[in-house]
């Protein structure tokens, strides 16, 4: 399915600021391997680090590596003395991560994290500023509530993919439970944006 029309996301890419050649050789390698759909791409890696740039985090946490352009577009805008904790259960496409974010000049805000996701975040505390779901969609859900409670008061939570609930099949029924699952929880609000495959925003009610 067509989310966001082609016409729309060339256009929207056209008038976004490029992040430069290391993002060119990462999306070509990217574009080589199965699953390369996965990436976050050149509009919503900079939509990310801007929402990095506006919050200034001191913690962020991202679950679903790949290879690496969210979390070197996140790291590129932390403030100084900031980090990163990125997690993945593939080893193969985390040294891709890696090696470009050592390219990047960002490694040293970065930790990799090997493992399944739930086990990472059960050994990790609190809090984060801002945390970027973005892994297999069957754990949205299991995700979500693992890091509200690691959740900063005045943090946010940004899980991506979720205009999928729209398909059919096992990973929109994941999708939309998901997105069931946060509408009706009333410890949060939450706004589903319409950028590229969905990328859904959440911050504890005050």
């Amino acid at each position: 399915m067509e989310y966001v029309p082609r016409r729309l996301e060339d256009y929207a890419a056209q008038f976004t600021t490029g992040r430069g050649e290391v993002f060119d050789r990462l999306a070509k390698e990217t574009s080589s391997l199965p699953n390369a759909g996965m990436s976050v791409g050149a509009v919503e890696g900079a939509f990310l680090s801007f929402m990095v740039f506006m919050k200034q985090p001191r913690r962020v946490l991202e679950i679903g590596t790949f290879t690496g352009w969210s979390s070197i577009a996140m790291a590129s805008a932390l403030p100084d003395g900031a980090t990163l904790v990125t997690c993945d259960v593939n080893e193969e496409t985390t040294a891709i991560a890696r090696r470009y974010a050592e390219e990047a000049g960002v490694a040293g805000r970065i930790e990799y994290r090997l493992g399944p996701a739930l086990e990472t975040l059960q050994a990790l505390d609190g809090p984060f500023d801002l945390v970027f779901i973005d892994a297999d969609k069957g754990g949205y859900v299991d995700y979500y509530e693992a890091v509200l409670p690691k959740l900063d008061p005045g943090g946010v939570i940004l899980a991506d993919n979720t205009l999928f609930g729209l398909d059919d099949g096992e990973i929109a029924s994941s999708i939309q439970r998901f997105n069931e699952h946060v509408r009706d929880d009333e410890r949060v609000e939450s706004v589903l944006l319409t950028l590229r495959e969905g990328i859904t925003l959440i911050r504890r009610r005050s």
